[in-house]
């Protein structure tokens, strides 16, 4: 009887590795159920991807992928808490400030940490979760809304673009502590880019100026992320 109890735990055992696998296989993500809480790992990486498919070469984040997560892990009552870690380089700006509205609006503890890169449209997603992290070596770009393509060159198009960039600035000064002068002198920098506007910003810079709310590793946030979700 221990016997056959013991090879059905084994094999519980091996089924539960071969499902965490597959998950990160297929969509980068992960539960972790070994810890003191059960925690779900998302990963925001390479290109946002929007309503056009990228090229097979690209590194994408499906927002169609994202949505449906965010909503099962909302919804699950076993999952406690949720670990962003973002190294995006930005993307469809639509798709990302959906994803962002999304975790902003959630009611579980939700931590960020931006690894590496958190650029462009990176930026609203960092700040959405109730507590952001950044590590030092990492840096965050921060330009006004660009497209590619055809662009008709009649005020309608700039009116356009100005109401989008409204509501990436009013999110972004809204989810965190950076003020709406000191985020617009940043989106109109110059001075700093070769051929673009904006301005490219350090871990430390990101905190000093209240964009992030800390600079920490791996360890900070998931100590922070257990402390959220044992005060809740």
């Amino acid at each position: 009887m221990n016997i056959k109890n013991q090879t059905e735990e084994n094999e519980k055992d091996l089924d539960e590795q071969a499902t965490l696998y597959d998950q990160i296989k297929d969509i980068g993500s992960v539960t972790t159920c070994c810890g003191k809480h059960k925690i779900y790992c998302l990963t925001i990486i390479g290109e946002i991807e929007g309503h056009s498919v990228l090229p097979p070469q690209s590194k994408t984040t499906k927002y169609e992928h994202i949505i449906p997560q965010l909503v099962s892990i909302e919804q699950d009552s076993e999952i406690e808490g949720l670990l962003i870690i973002l190294n995006t380089v930005g993307g469809d700006v639509e798709a990302g400030l959906a994803i962002a509205e999304l975790i902003a609006g959630m009611k579980k503890p939700t931590v960020s940490l931006v690894l590496g890169g958190g650029h462009s449209i990176g930026v609203p997603l960092a700040v959405a979760a109730k507590k952001s992290f950044i590590v030092g070596s990492a840096t965050m770009t921060i330009h006004p809304v660009r497209t590619t393509g055809l662009v008709l060159g009649v005020p309608q198009t700039l009116n356009y673009f100005e109401k989008m960039q409204n509501r990436i600035t009013k999110f972004v000064t809204e989810n965190s502590g950076i003020s709406e002068s000191d985020f617009m002198q940043l989106l109109m920098n110059t001075g700093e880019l070769v051929t673009d506007m904006g301005t490219v910003i350090e871990g430390k810079k990101a905190v000093s100026l209240g964009l992030i709310d800390e600079l920490g590793n791996l360890s900070d946030v998931i100590a922070c992320l257990y402390e959220m979700i044992e005060n809740k």
